[in-house]
């Protein structure tokens, strides 16, 4: 009874947070995989629940809509993993560098992690407007003529147009990770490197690259998770046009869950999301060989 009681504070501590965990992840998971399995509807019915077995999951896996937002959600990550990492590493290194004028480079670097997305999107929405948009404006300019770019109404460029949006918004996390990466890795090496002559590229590679190795797994797989759920930009923006070439899977379940109303049938493919994002998270796990 004494050894229990001393555990009480940190009960006390943990509860609040298993409650929450409760609440909003794991009892609405299983509710997923129960309805996944059924023909539950949003809005009640005179009709009961039946259950459906693997009937839904054969709707989901054979419908060419479906495929496609898998294609646009791969399509994006694709373009935006790498954009974003890089522009992510070189802030950091720039921040962690004695550069002139860090602090207010810091403040600009930090302004969209302290902006609302809801923010962010409209005020890109804005910027990519045709025709009268300021990034039209800049096309203009540099092309000298009238045309303009239907930034968000062209299905081929429309996707892209999101991937920078989403790079720009949402790097400051990695950045600030990957400083915090960059200051675990002793001074005395650089130090040596210079002694040495080693030019800048080569105090990356050998040094930086290396020291980093951890560091880059964890925002790989964190980076990679954000870019497979992409909704809100694409809600806000396209709502996964136009012609269906911005339409990504968290689109698609919402579409079909809180539009066509059929609950069992996105919860479906909330379970496929599911398994595909942790078999993918494990994969690169492995093959990154975290220690």
């Amino acid at each position: 009874m004494q050894s229990y009681k001393r555990y009480l504070p940190e009960i006390g501590m943990l509860l609040p947070a298993i409650i929450l965990l409760l609440t909003f992840v794991f009892i609405p998971f299983f509710l997923s995989g129960y309805f996944s399995f059924t023909n539950e509807k949003l809005m009640p019915r005179p009709i009961p629940t039946q259950l459906l077995g693997f009937r839904n999951y054969e709707r989901v896996l054979t419908d060419p809509e479906f495929w496609e937002s898998v294609i646009n959600t791969l399509y994006f990550a694709v373009w935006v993993i790498p954009i974003q990492l890089s522009l992510s590493l070189g802030s950091a290194i720039l921040l962690n560098s004695k550069m002139k004028a860090v602090g207010f480079f810091r403040s600009i670097t930090i302004l969209p992690m302290l902006t609302p997305m809801t923010v962010i999107v409209t005020i890109w929405a804005a910027l990519l407007q045709t025709p009268d948009g300021m990034f039209n404006g800049l096309y203009q300019w540099l092309t000298q003529s009238q045309d303009y770019v239907d930034w968000l109404g062209d299905p081929d460029i429309a996707m892209f147009s999101i991937v920078l949006l989403s790079a720009w918004a949402t790097f400051p996390f990695q950045m600030l990770i990957y400083l915090a990466g960059l200051q675990e890795i002793p001074a005395d090496r650089y130090e040596a490197a210079s002694i040495d002559g080693f030019s800048s590229w080569s105090k990356f590679r050998y040094i930086t690259l290396p020291g980093l190795r951890n560091t880059n797994i964890f925002v790989v797989i964190i980076t990679t998770i954000g870019a497979l759920s992409l909704f809100t930009q694409i809600n806000m923006l396209t709502q996964g046009g136009p012609n269906g070439s911005t339409m990504t899977i968290i689109q698609y379940m919402f579409v079909n869950g809180f539009q066509a109303q059929k609950i069992g049938y996105a919860s479906s493919v909330s379970v496929i999301f599911f398994v595909a994002v942790a078999t993918l998270g494990l994969i690169q796990r492995y093959l990154m060989k975290n220690e």
